[in-house]
């Protein structure tokens, strides 16, 4: 008496698993989706040019707040518009680690306007943003441009927050 083999691959005459060319056909497409989004990923973590520049003011006039809030005292960002740079000035350290706070524009970037205070810096030395205990501070607006593109960063008076605008229609 012969008895049928037992199938152990569940339907009759089916393997179990995978063949080697499905596993090709798989580790293909997740080759060609992980080619087609590392480069948006590389933007994503590594600024560079005007977004780095951007960035980082964005970064300093929130270090400089925090800065004033936790550490209980005024905190300046000063700008040196000739040099294209700002830094945090004042405010102790303290516990909080020695914060730094500065950025750097990148060459190609052009400081279109600089007012503090309804006053326009763009041609002077040095210009001085106040970030007091309370969360408030000065006004100011910034204006950087590469080529044709734009970008407004501003603070708002009553709570010491940076803004960033891309679109100078809005501006007029």
């Amino acid at each position: 008496m012969n008895a049928a083999p037992h199938n152990q691959g569940g339907f009759l005459g089916s393997p179990k698993g995978f063949t080697l060319i499905e596993l090709m056909v798989v580790v293909g497409i997740m080759g060609l989706i992980l080619a087609m989004g590392a480069p948006t990923l590389y933007r994503f973590f590594h600024k560079e040019g005007f977004r780095k520049s951007v960035g980082d003011m964005m970064e300093a006039c929130s270090t400089a707040r925090s800065r004033a809030i936790l550490s209980q005292t005024t905190t300046e960002l000063v700008f040196h518009p000739q040099q294209r740079s700002c830094e945090a000035a004042g405010g102790t350290t303290g516990g909080w680690g020695g914060w730094a706070a500065s950025a750097k524009f990148e060459d190609d970037v052009v400081i279109e306007m600089l007012d503090v205070n309804l006053s326009e810096y763009k041609q002077a030395e040095e210009a001085h943003v106040r970030f007091f205990p309370n969360g408030t501070c000065d006004e100011m607006t910034l204006i950087l441009r590469v080529g044709t593109e734009w970008r407004k960063i501003s603070l708002e008076l009553t709570t010491g927050l940076a803004s960033l605008e891309t679109d100078p229609n809005k501006w007029k």
